[in-house]
Protein backbone atom coordinates (compact mmCIF):
# COMPACT_ATOMS: atom_id res chain seq x y z
CA UNK A 1 0.00 0.00 0.00
CA UNK A 2 2.86 2.11 0.20
CA UNK A 3 3.97 4.71 -2.43
CA UNK A 4 7.75 4.57 -1.73
CA UNK A 5 9.93 3.62 1.38
CA UNK A 6 9.43 7.21 2.95
CA UNK A 7 5.72 7.74 1.86
CA UNK A 8 3.71 5.44 3.43
CA UNK A 9 0.51 5.15 3.23
CA UNK A 10 -2.27 5.74 6.48
CA UNK A 11 -5.73 5.72 4.92
CA UNK A 12 -8.82 3.72 5.42
CA UNK A 13 -11.17 1.81 3.98
CA UNK A 14 -15.13 2.73 4.70
CA UNK A 15 -17.13 -0.36 3.47
CA UNK A 16 -20.09 0.65 6.41
CA UNK A 17 -21.17 3.77 4.21
CA UNK A 18 -24.24 3.81 1.88
CA UNK A 19 -24.55 7.33 0.30
CA UNK A 20 -21.37 9.52 -0.34
CA UNK A 21 -21.65 12.87 0.29
CA UNK A 22 -25.75 11.97 1.42
CA UNK A 23 -26.31 11.79 -2.48
CA UNK A 24 -24.27 8.91 -4.51
CA UNK A 25 -24.37 5.58 -3.87
CA UNK A 26 -21.15 3.36 -3.23
CA UNK A 27 -21.92 0.04 -3.03
CA UNK A 28 -18.13 -1.08 -2.94
CA UNK A 29 -17.38 1.61 -0.69
CA UNK A 30 -14.79 4.32 -0.34
CA UNK A 31 -11.32 4.98 1.06
CA UNK A 32 -10.47 8.08 2.50
CA UNK A 33 -6.61 7.95 1.84
CA UNK A 34 -3.56 9.68 4.07
CA UNK A 35 -0.21 9.78 3.95
CA UNK A 36 2.86 10.20 5.86
CA UNK A 37 5.93 11.49 4.49
CA UNK A 38 9.32 10.37 7.22
CA UNK A 39 12.12 12.56 6.97
CA UNK A 40 13.96 14.94 9.23
CA UNK A 41 10.34 16.62 9.87
CA UNK A 42 7.57 13.76 9.41
CA UNK A 43 4.39 15.37 7.53
CA UNK A 44 1.17 13.67 7.42
CA UNK A 45 -0.64 14.36 4.20
CA UNK A 46 -4.72 15.04 5.41
CA UNK A 47 -6.79 12.97 7.85
CA UNK A 48 -10.42 11.22 6.79
CA UNK A 49 -13.75 11.15 7.80
CA UNK A 50 -14.25 11.41 11.39
CA UNK A 51 -16.37 7.70 10.83
CA UNK A 52 -12.59 6.13 10.61
CA UNK A 53 -10.35 8.27 13.08
CA UNK A 54 -10.01 5.88 15.32
CA UNK A 55 -8.73 3.16 12.83
CA UNK A 56 -6.82 6.05 11.07
CA UNK A 57 -4.95 7.68 14.39
CA UNK A 58 -3.99 3.53 14.85
CA UNK A 59 -2.76 3.24 11.57
CA UNK A 60 -0.56 6.70 12.40
CA UNK A 61 0.20 4.55 15.90
CA UNK A 62 1.38 2.26 13.76
CA UNK A 63 3.44 3.92 11.10
CA UNK A 64 4.66 6.69 13.69
CA UNK A 65 5.59 4.83 17.18
CA UNK A 66 6.95 7.17 19.00
CA UNK A 67 7.72 9.82 16.65
CA UNK A 68 5.79 12.92 16.64
CA UNK A 69 4.70 14.54 13.97
CA UNK A 70 5.84 17.95 12.59
CA UNK A 71 3.38 18.83 9.59
CA UNK A 72 -0.12 17.89 9.07
CA UNK A 73 -0.92 19.70 5.42
CA UNK A 74 -4.71 20.44 4.96
CA UNK A 75 -5.60 19.90 1.21
CA UNK A 76 -8.88 20.17 1.21
CA UNK A 77 -11.64 20.84 4.07
CA UNK A 78 -14.16 18.77 3.37
CA UNK A 79 -15.41 16.61 6.36
CA UNK A 80 -14.38 13.57 4.76
CA UNK A 81 -11.31 14.53 4.30
CA UNK A 82 -10.93 17.19 7.30
CA UNK A 83 -12.96 15.50 9.48
CA UNK A 84 -10.56 13.95 12.32
CA UNK A 85 -8.24 17.20 12.36
CA UNK A 86 -9.58 17.91 15.83
CA UNK A 87 -8.90 14.40 17.12
CA UNK A 88 -5.63 14.61 15.13
CA UNK A 89 -4.69 17.55 17.53
CA UNK A 90 -5.82 16.24 20.78
CA UNK A 91 -3.38 13.47 20.15
CA UNK A 92 -0.39 15.52 18.50
CA UNK A 93 -1.38 18.99 19.66
CA UNK A 94 2.40 20.21 18.41
CA UNK A 95 1.65 19.76 15.19
CA UNK A 96 1.70 22.92 12.91
CA UNK A 97 -1.13 22.78 10.70
CA UNK A 98 0.09 23.79 6.75
CA UNK A 99 -2.73 25.19 4.89
CA UNK A 100 -3.65 28.41 2.70
CA UNK A 101 -5.52 31.65 4.11
CA UNK A 102 -9.27 30.33 3.12
CA UNK A 103 -8.47 27.38 4.89
CA UNK A 104 -7.90 28.08 8.39
CA UNK A 105 -10.89 30.57 7.63
CA UNK A 106 -12.86 27.31 7.23
CA UNK A 107 -10.88 25.22 9.55
CA UNK A 108 -13.08 27.64 12.37
CA UNK A 109 -15.89 27.05 10.95
CA UNK A 110 -15.78 23.47 11.31
CA UNK A 111 -14.35 22.94 14.20
CA UNK A 112 -15.41 26.48 16.36
CA UNK A 113 -13.83 24.86 19.86
CA UNK A 114 -10.19 24.41 18.43
CA UNK A 115 -8.27 26.87 20.48
CA UNK A 116 -6.37 30.28 18.50
CA UNK A 117 -3.31 29.02 19.76
CA UNK A 118 -3.30 26.10 17.59
CA UNK A 119 0.51 25.91 15.45
CA UNK A 120 -0.33 27.11 11.97
CA UNK A 121 1.56 28.23 8.81
CA UNK A 122 -0.02 29.69 5.99
CA UNK A 123 1.32 28.48 2.23
CA UNK A 124 1.37 30.73 -0.71
CA UNK A 125 1.26 29.60 -4.04
CA UNK A 126 4.02 28.24 -5.70
CA UNK A 127 5.83 28.08 -2.23
CA UNK A 128 8.26 24.89 -1.08
CA UNK A 129 8.14 24.05 2.84
CA UNK A 130 11.70 21.61 3.32
CA UNK A 131 11.69 18.50 5.66
CA UNK A 132 14.93 17.51 4.71
CA UNK A 133 15.23 14.94 2.22
CA UNK A 134 11.72 16.07 0.70
CA UNK A 135 10.03 19.34 -0.46
CA UNK A 136 6.84 19.79 -0.31
CA UNK A 137 5.67 22.71 -3.13
CA UNK A 138 1.68 23.79 -2.88
CA UNK A 139 -0.39 24.68 -6.09
CA UNK A 140 -3.56 26.13 -5.52
CA UNK A 141 -6.47 25.00 -7.00
CA UNK A 142 -9.46 26.83 -5.92
CA UNK A 143 -12.87 25.82 -6.88
CA UNK A 144 -11.76 22.22 -7.46
CA UNK A 145 -14.29 21.61 -6.56
CA UNK A 146 -14.08 24.25 -2.98
CA UNK A 147 -12.58 27.25 -3.13
CA UNK A 148 -9.43 26.54 -0.50
CA UNK A 149 -8.43 23.36 -2.38
CA UNK A 150 -4.84 22.80 -2.81
CA UNK A 151 -2.45 20.05 -4.05
CA UNK A 152 1.23 19.15 -2.90
CA UNK A 153 3.57 18.26 -5.47
CA UNK A 154 6.80 16.62 -3.15
CA UNK A 155 9.65 17.71 -5.50
CA UNK A 156 12.23 14.65 -4.57
CA UNK A 157 9.94 11.38 -5.47
CA UNK A 158 8.11 13.71 -8.02
CA UNK A 159 4.75 12.75 -5.90
CA UNK A 160 1.58 14.57 -6.84
CA UNK A 161 -1.28 14.66 -3.77
CA UNK A 162 -3.69 15.45 -5.72
CA UNK A 163 -6.42 16.36 -3.42
CA UNK A 164 -9.75 15.11 -4.51
CA UNK A 165 -8.39 15.36 -8.26
CA UNK A 166 -8.11 11.36 -9.97
CA UNK A 167 -10.17 9.96 -7.01
CA UNK A 168 -12.73 7.68 -7.50
CA UNK A 169 -15.55 5.98 -5.78
CA UNK A 170 -14.67 2.28 -4.59
CA UNK A 171 -12.26 1.25 -1.59
CA UNK A 172 -8.03 1.15 -2.07
CA UNK A 173 -7.59 -2.42 -1.98
CA UNK A 174 -6.50 -2.08 -5.73
CA UNK A 175 -4.07 0.65 -4.66
CA UNK A 176 -1.40 0.35 -7.21
CA UNK A 177 -2.68 -2.27 -9.29
CA UNK A 178 -5.79 -1.31 -10.73
CA UNK A 179 -6.08 -1.20 -14.41
CA UNK A 180 -7.41 1.31 -16.30
CA UNK A 181 -10.65 0.08 -17.04
CA UNK A 182 -11.66 -0.43 -13.29
CA UNK A 183 -10.65 3.22 -12.49
CA UNK A 184 -12.27 4.33 -15.34
CA UNK A 185 -16.33 4.05 -14.99
CA UNK A 186 -16.19 4.95 -11.14
CA UNK A 187 -14.06 7.94 -11.72
CA UNK A 188 -16.05 9.22 -14.27
CA UNK A 189 -18.93 9.07 -12.27
CA UNK A 190 -16.80 10.59 -9.39
CA UNK A 191 -15.95 13.31 -11.39
CA UNK A 192 -19.05 14.03 -12.93
CA UNK A 193 -21.19 14.87 -10.71
CA UNK A 194 -18.73 16.21 -8.20
CA UNK A 195 -16.62 18.20 -9.70
CA UNK A 196 -18.11 18.33 -13.17
CA UNK A 197 -19.69 21.44 -13.25
CA UNK A 198 -16.03 23.08 -12.44
CA UNK A 199 -14.16 22.13 -15.52
CA UNK A 200 -12.27 25.75 -16.45
CA UNK A 201 -10.68 25.32 -12.52
CA UNK A 202 -9.80 21.76 -13.41
CA UNK A 203 -8.68 22.85 -16.63
CA UNK A 204 -5.92 25.39 -14.73
CA UNK A 205 -5.02 23.38 -12.42
CA UNK A 206 -3.91 20.22 -15.20
CA UNK A 207 -1.56 23.37 -16.70
CA UNK A 208 0.00 23.22 -13.57
CA UNK A 209 0.70 19.88 -13.65
CA UNK A 210 1.88 20.20 -17.22
CA UNK A 211 4.91 21.81 -15.93
CA UNK A 212 5.81 18.91 -13.36
CA UNK A 213 7.30 15.87 -13.88
CA UNK A 214 5.22 13.28 -12.58
CA UNK A 215 5.71 9.95 -11.04
CA UNK A 216 3.17 8.68 -8.93
CA UNK A 217 -0.54 10.57 -8.32
CA UNK A 218 -1.58 10.13 -5.11
CA UNK A 219 -5.49 11.36 -4.55
CA UNK A 220 -7.79 11.74 -1.45
CA UNK A 221 -10.01 8.69 -2.56
CA UNK A 222 -9.28 5.44 -4.61
CA UNK A 223 -5.94 3.81 -5.61
CA UNK A 224 -2.41 5.83 -5.79
CA UNK A 225 -1.79 6.02 -9.80
CA UNK A 226 1.90 4.71 -10.89
CA UNK A 227 2.15 3.73 -14.37
CA UNK A 228 0.29 5.18 -18.09
CA UNK A 229 -0.62 8.64 -16.25
CA UNK A 230 -0.79 10.10 -19.60
CA UNK A 231 -3.99 7.84 -19.81
CA UNK A 232 -5.26 9.55 -16.56
CA UNK A 233 -4.71 12.76 -17.73
CA UNK A 234 -6.21 12.47 -21.02
CA UNK A 235 -9.37 11.30 -19.07
CA UNK A 236 -9.11 14.27 -17.07
CA UNK A 237 -8.72 16.60 -20.18
CA UNK A 238 -11.40 15.32 -21.61
CA UNK A 239 -13.90 15.61 -18.91
CA UNK A 240 -12.96 19.23 -17.85
CA UNK A 241 -13.40 20.18 -21.72
CA UNK A 242 -16.85 18.72 -21.86
CA UNK A 243 -15.75 16.52 -24.74
CA UNK A 244 -17.25 13.18 -25.29
CA UNK A 245 -15.94 9.85 -25.18
CA UNK A 246 -17.66 8.07 -27.35
CA UNK A 247 -20.01 8.88 -30.45
CA UNK A 248 -22.65 7.13 -29.25
CA UNK A 249 -26.91 7.77 -27.63
CA UNK A 250 -28.34 7.71 -24.57
CA UNK A 251 -32.02 7.23 -24.23
CA UNK A 252 -32.91 8.48 -21.01
CA UNK A 253 -36.34 7.55 -20.39
CA UNK A 254 -39.12 8.53 -17.42
CA UNK A 255 -42.12 6.15 -18.39
CA UNK A 256 -45.10 6.20 -15.97
CA UNK A 257 -46.90 3.25 -17.62
CA UNK A 258 -44.59 1.89 -19.81
CA UNK A 259 -45.86 3.53 -22.92
CA UNK A 260 -42.88 5.68 -23.11
CA UNK A 261 -40.21 3.47 -22.22
CA UNK A 262 -41.75 1.23 -25.18
CA UNK A 263 -41.19 4.16 -27.25
CA UNK A 264 -37.64 4.53 -25.89
CA UNK A 265 -36.69 0.63 -26.75
CA UNK A 266 -38.29 0.83 -30.08
CA UNK A 267 -35.65 3.82 -30.36
CA UNK A 268 -32.94 1.99 -29.11
CA UNK A 269 -33.97 -0.96 -31.13
CA UNK A 270 -34.02 1.11 -34.37
CA UNK A 271 -31.07 2.83 -34.16
CA UNK A 272 -28.58 -0.67 -33.47
CA UNK A 273 -30.64 -2.24 -36.83
CA UNK A 274 -29.31 1.38 -38.31
CA UNK A 275 -25.88 0.69 -37.03
CA UNK A 276 -25.46 2.18 -34.41
CA UNK A 277 -23.26 0.33 -31.78
CA UNK A 278 -23.32 2.56 -28.72
CA UNK A 279 -26.47 2.92 -27.63
CA UNK A 280 -27.13 3.06 -23.61
CA UNK A 281 -30.76 2.86 -22.26
CA UNK A 282 -31.58 4.18 -19.24
CA UNK A 283 -34.83 4.27 -16.80
CA UNK A 284 -34.68 7.21 -14.54
CA UNK A 285 -37.16 5.88 -12.42
CA UNK A 286 -34.46 3.20 -11.60
CA UNK A 287 -31.45 3.73 -12.58
CA UNK A 288 -29.08 5.20 -10.25
CA UNK A 289 -28.82 9.31 -11.04
CA UNK A 290 -25.41 9.63 -10.70
CA UNK A 291 -24.99 7.10 -13.08
CA UNK A 292 -27.44 8.38 -16.07
CA UNK A 293 -25.31 11.70 -15.39
CA UNK A 294 -21.67 9.83 -16.12
CA UNK A 295 -23.53 8.32 -19.24
CA UNK A 296 -24.87 11.64 -20.46
CA UNK A 297 -21.68 12.73 -20.73
CA UNK A 298 -20.03 10.23 -21.94
CA UNK A 299 -21.70 10.42 -25.26
CA UNK A 300 -22.43 13.18 -27.89
CA UNK A 301 -26.19 12.44 -28.52
CA UNK A 302 -28.57 11.82 -25.90
CA UNK A 303 -32.80 11.19 -26.36
CA UNK A 304 -34.87 12.47 -23.83
CA UNK A 305 -38.17 10.20 -23.49
CA UNK A 306 -40.49 11.66 -21.07
CA UNK A 307 -44.48 11.91 -20.36
CA UNK A 308 -46.01 14.36 -18.93
CA UNK A 309 -46.79 14.89 -16.03
CA UNK A 310 -49.46 16.93 -13.77
CA UNK A 311 -48.66 19.58 -16.73
CA UNK A 312 -45.27 19.60 -16.54
CA UNK A 313 -42.35 16.53 -16.29
CA UNK A 314 -41.90 13.13 -14.65
CA UNK A 315 -39.99 14.11 -11.69
CA UNK A 316 -37.32 11.97 -12.34
CA UNK A 317 -36.71 13.53 -15.83
CA UNK A 318 -36.76 16.71 -14.60
CA UNK A 319 -34.80 15.99 -11.67
CA UNK A 320 -32.20 14.39 -14.50
CA UNK A 321 -32.17 17.78 -16.32
CA UNK A 322 -31.27 19.96 -13.48
CA UNK A 323 -28.28 17.49 -12.81
CA UNK A 324 -27.29 17.99 -15.90
CA UNK A 325 -27.88 21.31 -15.53
CA UNK A 326 -25.76 21.73 -12.31
CA UNK A 327 -23.00 20.32 -13.35
CA UNK A 328 -22.69 22.28 -16.57
CA UNK A 329 -23.83 19.91 -19.09
CA UNK A 330 -22.84 21.21 -23.09
CA UNK A 331 -21.77 20.74 -26.39
CA UNK A 332 -23.96 17.69 -27.23
CA UNK A 333 -27.52 17.00 -29.67
CA UNK A 334 -30.42 16.02 -27.95
CA UNK A 335 -33.43 14.69 -28.76
CA UNK A 336 -37.00 14.76 -27.62
CA UNK A 337 -39.77 12.48 -27.11
CA UNK A 338 -43.23 13.67 -25.00
CA UNK A 339 -45.67 11.31 -24.15
CA UNK A 340 -49.43 12.52 -23.48
CA UNK A 341 -53.25 11.68 -23.28
CA UNK A 342 -54.80 15.17 -23.71
CA UNK A 343 -52.25 17.79 -23.73
CA UNK A 344 -48.45 17.24 -23.94
CA UNK A 345 -46.43 19.44 -22.51
CA UNK A 346 -43.00 17.65 -21.42
CA UNK A 347 -41.12 17.96 -24.86
CA UNK A 348 -41.93 21.90 -24.53
CA UNK A 349 -40.70 21.10 -20.56
CA UNK A 350 -37.15 19.49 -21.53
CA UNK A 351 -36.38 22.05 -24.46
CA UNK A 352 -36.62 25.10 -21.97
CA UNK A 353 -34.10 23.14 -19.13
CA UNK A 354 -31.49 21.97 -21.89
CA UNK A 355 -31.92 25.95 -23.95
CA UNK A 356 -30.48 26.92 -19.89
CA UNK A 357 -27.43 24.88 -20.97
CA UNK A 358 -24.24 26.15 -23.03
CA UNK A 359 -24.06 24.82 -26.35
CA UNK A 360 -26.79 21.86 -26.31
CA UNK A 361 -28.24 21.55 -30.34
CA UNK A 362 -31.99 20.66 -29.91
CA UNK A 363 -33.13 18.20 -33.35
CA UNK A 364 -36.44 20.77 -34.21
CA UNK A 365 -38.67 17.53 -34.55
CA UNK A 366 -40.14 16.41 -31.23
CA UNK A 367 -42.02 12.32 -31.25
CA UNK A 368 -45.12 13.13 -29.61
CA UNK A 369 -46.94 10.07 -28.34
CA UNK A 370 -50.43 10.48 -27.61
CA UNK A 371 -51.36 7.11 -24.88
CA UNK A 372 -49.23 4.44 -26.69
CA UNK A 373 -47.62 3.52 -29.46
CA UNK A 374 -48.65 3.27 -32.78
CA UNK A 375 -47.88 2.95 -36.25
CA UNK A 376 -47.51 6.83 -36.70
CA UNK A 377 -45.21 6.64 -33.51
CA UNK A 378 -43.20 4.07 -35.00
CA UNK A 379 -42.85 6.19 -38.50
CA UNK A 380 -41.19 9.61 -36.54
CA UNK A 381 -38.51 7.31 -34.50
CA UNK A 382 -37.64 5.61 -37.78
CA UNK A 383 -36.73 9.37 -38.88
CA UNK A 384 -35.66 10.43 -35.69
CA UNK A 385 -33.03 7.82 -35.67
CA UNK A 386 -31.82 8.29 -39.37
CA UNK A 387 -31.25 12.07 -38.00
CA UNK A 388 -29.26 10.68 -34.92
CA UNK A 389 -27.25 8.81 -37.02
Amino acid sequence: MDITKEILYAGVNDTEIDLFEGQYAVPDGVSYNSYVIQDEKTAVIDTVDKRKAEEWLANLDRILGNEKPHFLVVSHLEPDHAGSIQAFLKKYPDTILLGNAKTFIFLGQFFPLLSEDIKKQTVTEGEAVCLGKHVLQFFFAPMVHWPEVMVTYEQTEKVLFSADGFGKFGTSDLNGGCTMEEWTGEARRYYMNIAGKYGASVQALLKKAGGLKIDVIAPLHGPVLRENLEYYLEKYDTWSSYRPEETGVLIACASIHGNTAEAAEKLAEILRKKGMDKVKLMDLSRDDMSEAVAAAFYYDKMVLACATYDGGLFPCMEDFLLHLKSKAYQKRTAALIENGTWAPMAGKCMKKLLEEMKEITVLEKTVTIKSAVNEETLEQLESLASELI
